[in-house]
């Protein structure tokens, strides 16, 4: 039971590279835009939302996207201090993205609360807030790693020395089939297995 445990401690601790936090990060994102489809399913509808005034009406939807968000924001936040730490730090852009990423989850259901369908519901600041967390995520995501972090650079250069080391080592000789061993000759010098004649 301790064993399984820290299994599933290492699960959400351990750090990870630029291919696995990308591919974590899409499947959060497709994860969270089904949550929000589910949250207005359970709340108004979507038939109900469309035809639902702005206001207390909608209160229900905004705290079940806010609670919701906060799950996702936990989880972005946990995925990029993974990454930060396979890169060797990174603290203020972490943290800068975490508290963006909750700002923007407030926002974010708020707008839910105040959308109007048909009006003029632009919101620069909350746009202005997108821009900065996704050129931080874009700084967690291209940050090299270090220690034994691995390098697409320095593999490929290592894959090209192996192969040309193969290339230049000089090739063996072709080996030569064993000669046959010699035949058991006898005593008078005739190879063994010859009859002798009887006298008639």
């Amino acid at each position: 039971m301790i064993a399984g445990i820290a299994g599933v401690s290492n699960m959400f601790t351990t750090p990870i590279g630029r291919g696995r936090f990308l591919a974590y990060c899409a499947l959060v994102l497709v994860a969270e835009v089904a949550a929000i489809f589910l949250c207005i399913a359970a709340t108004t509808g979507l038939g109900g939302l469309a035809e639902s005034a702005p206001g207390p009406s909608r209160q229900g939807l905004a705290l079940a996207i806010l609670l919701m968000s906060f799950v996702f924001v936990a989880v972005r936040g946990n995925l990029a201090w993974r990454r930060s730490a396979d890169a060797g730090g990174l603290r203020w852009v972490l943290g800068s993205y975490i508290v963006f990423s909750a700002i923007f989850a407030v926002l974010q259901a708020a707008t839910f609360l105040v959308y109007k369908f048909g009006g003029d519901n632009s919101n620069l600041g909350l746009n202005l807030l997108g821009l900065a967390i996704t050129g931080l995520w874009f700084r967690i995501l291209l940050a090299p790693p270090v220690g034994n972090g691995w390098d697409a650079d320095a593999f490929s250069q290592e894959v090209e020395a192996s192969l040309r080391a193969k290339k230049d080592a000089p090739s063996s000789p072709p080996r030569r089939p064993a000669p046959a061993p010699p035949r058991p000759q006898t005593s008078a010098g005739r190879p063994a297995g010859f009859g002798k004649r009887g006298l008639v």
